[in-house]
C-alpha cells in the first residue's frame, strides 16, 4: 500500500469511527450522559481502543495501548461491562443499566443494537466460535447468546433466554433453550425508530427499560 493510500484509508476510518461514536451518543438521548449513564463509560473506552488499534505501529500506539488497557480494566471493574476492542460493534450501541455484560472478543454486533444488564454474547467452549448479531437487535436482561449462531436483523431476545441456534430476521426468541415465538418473513425496516413497540413487548421489558 502506498503512503497516499494508507493516509486515505486512515482518513476514511476516522470518518467512520466518528459516525459510530456519534451514533452511540445519540442513542443515549440525554444531556451529559457520562454523568447519568455508567454504561457509556464502557462504550467510550471501546471506541477509544478501536481508534488506538487503527493507528500505525510505533511508540505512540504502544503508549496509547497501555492507556487503553488500564482504562478498560478500571471501567470493567467499576461498571461490570466488558467490551473488548477486538469485538466488532456497529454504531448506535445502547446499554441500559450496567453490570454483568460480557461480549466475546470475536463477536460481531451490528448497528443500533440494545443490550441490558446481565447480557452475555460469547462462545460455548474455549476456542469456539462467537455469535454474529445483525442490526437493530434487542436483548432483554440476562439474555445469553452462545456459540457460532447468527441473530437476524430486527430480532428480539427475551429476558433470561439462552440462545443456542440461529434466530431469523425480525423474530422473537424466548426461553432456555430459546425457541422462536414470533417470526417475521422479512426484515423490519427502521427498527431504531420503533421504540414504542419494543417498550410494549413483555418478552423484552425487564422493569422500566
Amino acid at each position: 500500500m502506498s503512503v497516499q493510500q494508507e493516509v486515505a484509508a486512515r482518513a476514511g476510518w476516522r470518518a467512520r469511527r466518528d459516525r459510530d461514536w456519534a451514533a452511540d451518543r445519540r442513542r443515549y438521548g440525554v444531556r451529559r450522559p457520562f454523568l447519568k449513564e455508567q454504561s457509556i463509560w464502557a462504550v467510550a473506552v471501546y471506541r477509544f481502543g478501536r481508534r488506538v488499534d487503527a493507528r500505525p505501529d510505533g511508540l505512540a500506539k504502544r503508549l496509547l495501548t497501555a492507556v487503553y488497557w488500564l482504562a478498560f480494566r478500571l471501567v470493567e471493574t467499576a461498571v461490570g461491562i466488558s467490551l473488548p476492542k477486538a469485538a466488532r460493534i456497529g454504531g448506535g450501541l445502547r446499554i441500559w443499566h450496567f453490570g454483568g455484560v460480557f461480549v466475546h472478543p470475536d463477536a460481531v454486533i451490528g448497528r443500533n443494537c440494545t443490550l441490558r444488564q446481565g447480557v452475555t454474547i460469547g462462545n460455548r467452549h474455549e476456542g469456539g466460535p462467537a455469535p454474529v448479531i445483525g442490526d437493530d437487535v434487542e436483548f432483554g436482561a440476562y439474555a445469553q447468546v452462545l456459540g457460532g449462531v447468527r441473530i437476524g436483523t430486527g430480532a428480539r431476545i427475551g429476558a433470561l433466554s439462552v440462545v443456542l441456534c440461529d434466530v431469523p430476521d425480525g423474530a422473537t426468541a424466548v426461553g432456555a433453550p430459546a425457541r422462536i415465538v414470533r417470526e417475521c418473513a422479512v426484515p423490519l425496516p427502521g427498527m431504531e425508530h420503533r421504540r414504542e413497540d419494543v417498550e410494549d413487548d413483555e418478552l423484552i421489558l425487564e422493569g422500566g427499560r
